[in-house]
């Protein structure tokens, strides 16, 4: 346990969540352009549309109420005449990529994220789905899924979605404990997760997921080991349990309501997530990736067990795409060669789209070098191993990144072999270390700033 204990004091530093490779910060932003970027998605688009279709994330950003463990951008407002203009919004963004890439999108993937996505109304989200589909054609193996609050999903909003071809759904859950909840800002009794829970279900949708949040405020093992406790009696065929993110520098993330110290720290941190590690490895959930545990008959546990697991700025997915597009406010795309990022206002957001813009106004165009790394990253954050058997995967660094990592291998975090990297059991938990060694952009430019949450 000592040990334990000195490991995560060595290696729990800020460091990213490597949804992405370059990570946001590093992005070389004088180098790209609109331009640029619609080039490189054209030719993504020409090179997978056919074999395996293009991805869709749709960004729905209003909340009624702020919850303060959130670092996502949203807009807080319980006026909901806001509803239709954006949804307009979006039809027209697609719109406008549907002009740019000529052939007709088949889509493979569908993730309504949030904000609130059940903050809007049924009838709303029947007339998105519709207008996004009336130009694009359906893969024949496809995946739709939606975020919803347990407190404001309905039995019209799960049956009209899973009408529309929606079989996941993921209910935020974070904990049950009040005096936390008070703290977030997110009051949900444990009935209204067992209701909707049970609505999906009896509908018929195949996977079902919760969010659980370690780490937060005035939280302890007992409310942890409650919580999963209470998440297994309804049996989620996957869930997310992942560590909160304490950045209360970041502009308009709304981490107030609480002092510094009443968040739980190293030691006491680590305890949470192991604990509720092996109680839920006990109910006969499997570790998937980082943060990320299923069931056998889930398609994320199957695709970890055949290696296709990827990950993107949606999370972990079951279903890879090369070509990946944000539509709505703050949304990131991916063409596999470039990442561009839309707006972050809503104002600026309309602003772009009466011109007849793609409102993108950030982005990167990946290098050569970053694209090798970006393969090493996605190995170990999906498969927790990386090899460079193939050539065309060997850098000249590293040697550099293989010293660096000799005091993990050191430590039983890893193995080292002439061709290749894995990760042990006792290093899953420090993935996320390990890939900061890959990070040739981290490595020549330590940020003199917090911009990172912690690793552990």
């Amino acid at each position: 346990m000592t040990q334990v204990h000195s490991l995560i004091q060595k290696y729990n530093v800020a460091g990213p969540r490597y949804t992405s490779y370059p990570t946001v910060p590093y992005w070389q932003e004088q180098d790209f352009s609109l331009e640029m970027w619609k080039q490189t998605l054209k030719r993504a688009f020409d090179e997978t549309n056919t074999s395996e279709g293009i991805s869709l994330y749709i960004h729905l950003p209003f909340c009624e109420s702020l919850c303060t463990f959130c670092g996502c951008h949203k807009r807080v407002t319980k006026r909901h005449e806001v509803e239709q203009p954006y949804i307009q919004a979006v039809l027209k963004e697609w719109e406008l990529y549907c002009q740019l890439l000529v052939d007709k999108p088949r889509i493979k993937e569908i993730h309504l994220g949030g904000g609130t996505p059940t903050f809007f109304s049924v009838q709303h989200l029947i007339e998105l789905i519709n207008g996004l589909l009336a130009n694009a054609d359906i893969c024949d193996e496809y995946e739709f899924s939606f975020e919803g609050h347990p407190n404001n999903t309905t039995r019209e909003h799960l049956q009209a979605l899973y009408d529309l071809g929606f079989r996941r759904v993921s209910y935020g859950v974070q904990d049950y404990n009040e005096k936390v909840q008070k703290a977030i800002h997110r009051i949900q009794p444990f009935a209204h997760v067992q209701q909707v829970t049970t609505w999906a279900r009896e509908i018929g949708y195949t996977s079902i997921s919760h969010d659980l949040v370690f780490g937060l405020p005035f939280q302890n093992l007992t409310d942890v080991l409650h919580t999963i406790e209470q998440t297994n009696s309804l049996k989620p065929d996957r869930l997310a349990f992942y560590s909160y993110a304490h950045v209360p520098w970041i502009k308009g993330n709304g981490q107030r309501g609480f002092k510094d110290q009443d968040v739980p720290k190293d030691e006491l941190k680590r305890q949470l997530y192991e604990e509720g590690k092996r109680k839920l490895l006990a109910q006969g959930y499997h570790e998937i990736g980082m943060d990320h545990f299923a069931l056998e008959h889930d398609k994320m546990y199957q695709a970890f067990q055949q290696e296709n697991l990827h990950r993107n700025f949606m999370g972990y997915t079951s279903s890879k795409t090369q070509v990946m597009i944000g539509l709505g406010l703050s949304s990131i795309s991916d063409s596999w060669y470039s990442f561009a990022q839309n707006e972050k206002t809503l104002e600026d957001y309309y602003a772009r789209l009466e011109k007849n813009e793609i409102p993108v106004y950030r982005g990167h165009l990946l290098t050569e070098e970053d694209l090798v790394i970006r393969q090493h990253i996605l190995n170990l954050m999906c498969h927790f191993s990386t090899s460079w058997q193939n050539e065309a995967l060997y850098f000249p660094e590293l040697p550099e990144v293989l010293a660096q990592l000799e005091e993990m291998q050191n430590d039983g975090l890893l193995k080292i072999t002439s061709k290749d990297i894995q990760v042990t059991e006792q290093g899953k938990p420090f993935v996320r270390n390990i890939c900061m060694a890959f990070d040739l952009h981290l490595r020549r430019k330590i940020p003199n700033n917090r911009i990172f949450s912690m690793t552990i």
